[in-house]
């Protein structure tokens, strides 16, 4: 399972013209569901997301983490996360979870997350988003959990 975060100052999801998810400071999280994946993996990658120390503390070191700061989770979808690219100019997305497996561990994780914290936004599974975002930083990262 892949989450690629990024450090914002905002974040927003509109889909059919509608803002369905928004933030201020905070964690813009995209999650890709790989073909293997499972509940372990999803609680694996939740408590990443949650305690990555990306937010600056009192001497502007990387110490402080999302739920450190009180800052707002914004957990969007994205299957081609989960693309192979090593090969040729198309992706594959062999690897890719099955759709129905993919929303079902989506929102598995999106729960899991909501009983850990509070401050917590969505996108929406399989459909077409508009995402906009002022990246702090910037500040980004790939992070993966595996079997």
């Amino acid at each position: 399972m892949i989450a690629l975060i990024q450090r914002v100052s905002e974040a927003k999801v509109i889909v059919n013209n509608k803002n369905i998810g928004e933030i201020q400071q905070g964690v813009l999280a995209f999650i890709g569901v790989e073909k293997n994946d499972s509940e372990a993996e999803v609680t694996r990658l939740v408590d990443k997301v949650l305690s990555y120390r990306i937010f600056a503390d009192s001497d502007d070191k990387m110490n402080l983490s999302v739920e450190d700061i009180k800052g707002g989770l914004l957990l969007v979808p994205q299957f081609t996360l989960a693309a192979d690219t090593q090969k040729g100019c198309r992706p594959s997305f062999s690897s890719a979870a099955a759709p129905e497996t993919g929303k079902r561990l989506f929102d598995e994780f999106v729960k899991q997350a909501k009983n850990k914290y509070q401050f917590i936004e969505t996108g929406q599974f399989g459909a077409d988003m508009k995402i906009s975002l002022l990246n702090d930083g910037p500040v980004t990262f790939w992070l993966q959990v595996k079997k």
